[in-house]
C-alpha cells in the first residue's frame, strides 16, 4: 500500500513536473531581436516603406505572420488576412472574383497580390491609403471582409501566451496595442519582396530570354509598358481602361475617393509581377485568364470621356494585337513569375 502510494505520488509529482516544464517553454523569450536586412535588385526603385519610423526586425516580421494568419483579428475569428491573400496564388484570393469575408459576405473587388508593397506609394485600387502601416485596417474592419475593430480584435489576443511573447520580443513589453498590431502587419508585408524570376535573372545576365519571350518582351514595351512601367510592372497611376461599369459591386474606382467626375472608372494600374499566379484579373475579378485580357483590350474596350489617352489613338479604340501577339506577350509575361517566393516558407502560416 505504501509503495503505490509513493508510485502515486511520484506520478503526479513527474506529471506537474511536466506541466510546468510546458509552460516555460511556450513562454520562453524568442532569439535577441535583429534587423531584418530587405534586399533587393539595384534595378529597382527606391524603396518607399519608412524604416526609421517602423524598423523591420526579424521578430516584428515574425509577429506580423503570426497576426497575418490570425482568425481572431475578425468578428467571428474565421477570417484571417491569410484566407484572402493565399500564398501559392502570389497571395490573392484564387478562383473568386471578389473577397470574401465573414459569414460568406461578398466585396466589391478583387483580392491584389501582395508583393513589393515597400516600394509602392499608394495602396488598394483606389489608392485611398498612403501608408503601408495603415493598410491593414481596411480589410479588418469593412463591413464584407474581417467586420471587427481593433479594440475587439485585441481583447481577444491580450491573455493569449503566445501574443505576450511575441509581442515582448518585437517591441521589449507585452503591451498589445492596435499600433503594434498594424506595424507588425506591415513589417510582414514590406518583407515580401518578389524578385527572383526568370525575368530577374535575364536582367542579371544569369540567363537568357526565349525566341518567343524576348519578342513579347518587345511587344510588351511597345502597346503595354506605358502602363506597366518600371521594375514593378507598373507606374502605379490611376486609368479608366474602359471597362464596363459593374451594377452588382457599384464601384467606380477612384471617384470613391475624390468625388471627381474625371476620376470615373479609374482604378490602380497593377504590377504585373506573378501575373500568372493571379488569376482572376482586373478590380473584379472579371477575367480568368490572360488571353481574356489582352482580348478585351483588342476587342471589347468602351469608349466614354474619362477612357485612357493611351487607348484611344489614331482613332482606334483599344490596343492593336493579333492572336501571335498576344502569345508572345503572354509568354514573356511568365518570366515574371517567381515559382520561390510563392513557396518560400517564411511567409507560410
Amino acid at each position: 500500500m505504501i509503495n503505490f502510494l509513493l508510485k502515486t505520488i511520484l506520478f503526479l509529482f513527474t506529471l506537474l513536473a511536466g506541466c510546468i516544464s510546458c509552460t516555460e517553454e511556450v513562454m520562453q523569450p524568442l532569439e535577441k531581436d535583429e534587423v531584418c536586412n530587405l534586399t533587393f535588385p539595384s534595378y529597382f526603385p527606391e524603396m518607399t516603406f519608412n524604416t526609421s519610423d517602423n524598423p523591420v526586425t526579424k521578430n516584428g516580421v515574425e509577429l506580423g505572420r503570426n497576426l497575418f494568419y490570425e482568425g481572431r483579428l475578425s468578428r467571428n475569428n474565421t477570417i484571417s488576412c491569410g484566407f484572402c491573400h493565399i500564398q501559392e496564388n502570389a497571395f490573392t484570393h484564387h478562383g473568386h472574383t471578389v473577397s470574401h469575408g465573414v459569414d460568406d459576405r461578398i466585396g466589391i473587388r478583387n483580392a491584389p497580390p501582395i508583393q513589393n508593397m515597400a516600394f509602392l506609394k499608394k495602396y488598394m485600387w483606389d489608392g485611398v491609403i498612403h501608408n503601408l502601416n495603415e493598410q491593414p485596417i481596411i480589410p479588418i474592419t469593412d463591413v464584407n471582409e474581417m467586420d471587427s475593430s481593433m479594440p475587439e480584435a485585441i481583447s481577444k489576443i491580450k491573455n493569449d501566451p503566445k501574443y505576450k511573447k511575441l509581442f515582448k520580443a518585437a517591441y521589449g513589453d507585452e503591451n498589445i496595442t492596435g499600433e503594434r498590431v498594424l506595424k507588425a502587419l506591415s513589417q510582414f508585408m514590406a518583407s515580401m519582396i518578389s524578385a527572383d524570376s526568370k525575368y530577374d535573372w535575364f536582367r542579371q545576365g544569369k540567363e537568357k530570354l526565349t525566341s518567343e519571350e524576348s519578342q513579347g518582351m518587345a511587344l510588351f514595351n511597345q502597346k503595354c509598358a506605358s502602363c506597366h512601367s518600371g521594375e514593378l510592372f507598373t507606374d502605379e497611376s490611376f486609368r479608366n481602361t474602359g471597362m464596363y461599369y459593374n451594377d452588382q459591386f457599384k464601384d467606380a474606382g477612384r471617384y470613391r475617393v475624390t468625388l471627381d467626375q474625371s476620376d470615373w472608372m479609374k482604378f490602380r494600374v497593377p504590377s504585373l509581377r506573378n501575373v500568372e499566379y493571379t488569376a482572376p484579373y482586373m478590380h473584379d475579378g472579371r477575367f480568368y485568364t490572360l488571353e481574356a485580357v489582352l482580348n478585351f483590350y483588342t476587342d471589347n474596350v468602351e469608349d466614354n470621356p474619362n477612357l485612357d489617352p493611351q487607348l484611344k489613338q489614331n482613332n482606334h479604340i483599344g490596343i492593336v494585337m493579333n492572336n501571335q501577339e498576344k502569345q508572345s506577350i503572354i509568354a514573356f509575361l511568365k518570366t515574371l513569375s517567381d515559382k520561390n517566393f510563392i513557396s518560400d516558407p517564411k511567409f507560410a502560416e
